[in-house]
C-alpha cells in the first residue's frame, strides 16, 4: 500500500489539500486493496489544524510520531505557508524527503520546502502570482511560470488551486497506467490534460516603470495607442532618448524589451475583449493592433498555449 501523506500547518488552503486527495482515493476504487493509496495527514504541535477558510481538521499524527518513508510527501499552499515560520517543520521535511519516494508541494507550499532547502538545483513552479516571490526568495531554485505542474526528480511542485488536481492525476498515471487515471478525471469531471498554461490565467503586463520615468510615460503611450502601428524608434522619441539607449533602460526597469512589452499588453487587451464581448476574432485582432486574425492567433498559441477562440470558450 503506498501512502500519501500531507504536512498541515494553520492556515493552508483547504482544497490544496482536498483536491489531490481525492485523486488518490478515487483511484483507489479502480485498484486491487494491496495498490491502494493511505492517505495520512500530520501536523508539527497540534493535531487541530484551521484551515484559512476557518474549517478545523485532526491530523492523523504529530511529527514527532509520524512515519517518515512516504510513497509522496505533500505540503498544501496557503496564506500560511508564506506569512509564517515553519522552524518546527522544516528538518522534519528535510529528513522525510530524503527518505520517501517522492515529495512536493502544491501551490504556495513550495515556500517551506523552500525554507527547508528542498528546492534548491530543482526546476519548481508555484501559483503565477508567487513565481518573482519565490524566485527571489529561493534564487537557488529554477523557477517557472507557466507550467501546471513540474516533476523533477523526486521532486513534482505545481500552479495554484486546482493544479493540485492534475499534478495528482500524473502521478497516478505513472503509479498505475493512464487509463487508472483518466478513469479518475472522468468522474471529478476534470480534463486529464488541460490546453494551455498558468499564462492563460495571469496578466502579461506586470512590469510598470516608476510613474515618473520616461519609460513609463512611453508604456502609457503604448497602452493608449494598441491598435497603433508602434515602433522603438517612435517610442524612444516620446522618453526623449536615442533608441539604444531607450531600449537599454527600458529591459533594466521592467525586464522586458519595448517590443515584447508591447506584444504582452495587445495580447492582454485581446483577452479582455475576448472575455467581455461577442466581438467578432477580425475586430478584436485589429483594436488591440495584432494587424491579422492570422497573427493574433499565432501569438496567442505561442505565448497561451490556445488559440482566441479556445480562450474565449474558457473564460467568456
Amino acid at each position: 500500500m503506498n501512502t500519501v501523506a500531507l504536512v498541515l500547518y494553520p492556515d493552508f488552503l483547504l482544497l490544496d489539500m482536498a483536491g489531490p486527495v481525492e485523486v488518490f482515493s478515487i483511484a483507489n476504487r479502480y485498484l486491487p486493496a494491496e495498490r491502494h493509496y493511505r492517505i495520512l495527514t500530520l501536523s508539527a504541535r497540534e493535531r487541530r489544524i484551521r484551515a484559512s477558510n476557518g474549517i478545523i481538521l485532526c491530523t492523523d499524527h504529530l511529527l514527532e510520531d509520524a512515519p517518515m518513508a512516504h510513497h509522496l510527501l505533500l505540503v498544501p499552499g496557503g496564506p500560511g505557508a508564506y506569512g509564517a515560520n515553519h522552524a518546527e517543520l522544516l528538518p522534519w521535511l528535510r529528513d522525510a524527503a530524503g527518505q520517501s519516494r517522492r515529495y512536493g508541494a502544491v501551490c504556495t507550499g513550495a515556500f517551506i520546502l523552500g525554507h527547508a532547502g528542498l528546492l534548491d538545483g530543482h526546476r519548481v513552479t508555484t501559483h503565477w502570482h508567487y513565481t518573482e516571490r519565490l524566485l527571489k526568495a529561493f534564487p537557488l531554485a529554477q523557477v517557472g511560470s507557466d507550467q501546471i505542474y513540474v516533476h523533477d526528480r523526486k521532486l513534482i511542485t505545481s500552479g495554484g488551486v486546482t493544479a493540485g488536481i492534475d499534478m495528482a492525476l500524473s502521478i497516478v498515471a505513472e503509479d498505475h497506467g493512464r487509463a487508472v487515471a483518466l478513469d479518475v478525471a472522468k468522474v471529478l469531471l476534470v480534463l486529464m490534460t488541460r490546453q494551455g498554461g498558468q499564462a492563460q490565467f495571469s496578466p502579461l503586463v506586470a512590469a510598470m516603470a516608476g510613474q515618473d520615468s520616461p519609460v513609463a510615460r512611453a508604456q502609457a503611450h503604448m497602452l493608449e495607442h494598441l491598435h497603433e502601428a508602434l515602433t522603438v524608434q517612435h517610442l524612444a522619441q516620446l522618453a526623449a532618448m536615442s533608441t539604444r539607449h531607450f531600449s537599454r533602460v527600458f529591459l533594466r526597469e521592467t525586464g522586458l524589451t519595448p517590443m515584447e512589452f508591447l506584444q504582452n499588453a495587445r495580447i492582454d487587451h485581446a483577452r479582455q475583449l475576448l472575455e467581455s464581448s461577442e466581438l467578432p476574432l477580425k475586430t478584436v485582432a485589429w483594436r488591440s493592433g495584432f494587424g491579422s486574425v492570422r497573427h493574433m492567433r499565432f501569438l496567442f498559441g505561442e505565448r497561451l498555449g490556445l488559440s482566441p477562440s479556445q480562450y474565449r470558450q474558457q473564460f467568456a
